[in-house]
């Protein structure tokens, strides 16, 4: 083998042993030593992939990549909804910018308008709660969205509680669950910039169960109404449902009756007695919007 003039000479390889006498290669060696401080070792190529009846350091395969690196949308931790403050009056403006072209919508220009409420619509069953929340969501300018606590009480299949059964400690443990739920639920809508009306019978004579359950789950900003119909309107309408849904003559007409207790509450109540769907959601934004201006103490 030939080898360029002036280089030194290889080592010695396996399995060769130098012979006797000195060694030609060491005047070489000692010609190519560096005189100075040895010089700092460079960094060792990147291994390849182990090969099986060879020794070696194993390389570390990379880290698997984050979920939320590509396929995932964080959502913003949601929070209590703050309690509304008045609105202060606009001031006038001498040179008003053209404003866009409104959607169309059956509510009044000086109803809720484009603002982000959270909205508790109370009322025995059989006094069209879910029906008149679902169609105040739907004509919104905004986005809205509706939860119905007796939907997400549905949402257990096997081992459900009935209230047809009685109200029991499995069905006291469901209804809470499903509340926390539904104002989990509705706080991520709000901190997503979404409205949200929720509907469920609260009863006056339970306020830390019922009510300020709510309040703690939601937030202080929840803004409740009542919708309650006279007792014969109720049992009409009750007598149209089918499943567990529909309860006894004697259940609605006690429910109905601790319903009552709300009067002298503070609290709007809207007798949707003679108004049909659309006529008692105009009524409950005009409602709401008098309560954002004046919040109700509760």
């Amino acid at each position: 083998m030939q080898h360029t003039a002036g280089a030194p000479l290889p080592p010695h390889g396996p399995g060769r042993v130098p012979g006797p006498g000195p060694d030609p290669a060491a005047g070489w060696e000692r010609q190519a030593r560096p005189t100075g401080p040895p010089p700092s070792q460079s960094a060792s190529p990147p291994q390849g992939p182990p090969v099986r009846g060879r020794s070696g350091p194993v390389p570390q395969q990379a880290p698997p990549p984050s979920p939320d690196t590509a396929g995932h949308v964080p959502l913003p931790a949601g929070g209590p909804v703050p309690a509304p403050s008045p609105s202060p009056s606009p001031s006038p403006s001498p040179s008003p910018s053209p404003s866009p072209v409104p959607v169309p919508s059956p509510f009044a220009e000086n109803g809720t308008g484009t603002a982000t409420l959270a909205v508790l619509l109370i009322g025995p069953a059989g006094a069209g709660k879910t029906t008149v929340a679902r169609h105040w969501a739907q004509h919104r300018r905004v986005p809205t969205a509706h939860i119905s606590l007796d939907d997400v009480r549905e949402w257990v299949c096997s081992g459900f509680a009935d209230p047809q059964t009685g109200w029991n400690d499995q069905s006291e443990a469901q209804y809470r669950l499903a509340r926390r739920t539904c104002g989990f639920a509705a706080r991520n809508f709000l901190a997503n910039g979404i409205s949200c009306i929720l509907d469920d019978a609260v009863f006056p004579d339970r306020p830390v169960v019922g009510l300020g359950g709510w309040k703690r789950h939601v937030g202080p900003g929840l803004l409740p109404v009542v919708l309650l119909p006279g007792l014969e309107v109720v049992l009409e309408r009750n007598a149209e449902r089918s499943g567990n849904r529909r309860l006894s003559d004697e259940e609605v007409a006690g429910i109905h009756g601790r319903m009552a207790g709300w009067y002298g509450s503070g609290l709007p109540i809207i007798d949707n007695s003679r108004c049909d769907v659309e006529t008692t959601a105009r009524i409950l934004d005009d409602v709401l919007a008098r309560a954002l201006k004046s919040p109700p103490a509760w």
